[in-house]
């Protein structure tokens, strides 16, 4: 099978306003175009990719936001986290990070800002600040503040099967919770 190009996708103008605003019809054309490709990258067929930026990038992207998309408000959601930090942290080590502009870096340090881990949203923080990206810093500093309070995402609790707590739900009615 080809793979289409998912970093070429996300990137493009077309995309960009969907980022961190999607619509059922923009998460249906994300599971059309790389249902394969994602389920490729979550059994490890794609690690290949991890050898250049670019496909590093476009990796943490399949495993990261697509996932995101394709199966909004399912635990399938979050399953690839943790290998979408993985690759990441492999491109920064790298150095590979400053070679990208702000929207691809962004998207590179963002799988540890969705991480449930103190540590992980400290280094989202570190990434962000290190790189002068003050609106991601913004959000990298909110979800930080979330897991601190809460040692984990209350607006995963119902996709993930997991009780919320009184603190959670009261938090989660209110005008500062995060949805996202």
């Amino acid at each position: 099978m080809a793979w289409s190009d998912p970093g070429g996708f996300w990137f493009s103008e077309a995309v960009r306003p969907f980022w961190f605003r999607s619509t059922p019809a923009f998460d249906a054309e994300v599971r059309r175009r790389f249902l394969g490709t994602w389920e490729a990258a979550a059994d490890g067929r794609l690690d290949d990719w991890r050898k250049t930026p670019s496909g590093a990038l476009a990796l943490v992207i399949v495993l990261d936001q697509f996932p995101l998309n394709m199966f909004r408000g399912e635990a399938r959601s979050f399953s690839t986290e943790a290998q979408a930090r993985a690759v990441a942290a492999e491109a920064i080590e790298r150095g590979w990070d400053w070679g990208l502009d702000d929207a691809e870096k962004a998207f590179l340090y963002l799988p540890f800002m969705h991480s449930e881990a103190v540590a992980d949203q400290d280094r989202a923080v570190q990434l962000y600040r290190d790189a002068g990206l003050a609106d991601s810093l913004r959000w990298a500093r909110h979800h930080r503040e979330i897991i601190r309070r809460f040692g984990r995402f209350p607006h995963r609790n119902a996709a993930l099967g997991r009780e919320s707590t009184r603190e959670e739900r009261e938090w989660l009615g209110s005008k500062e919770a995060f949805r996202g």
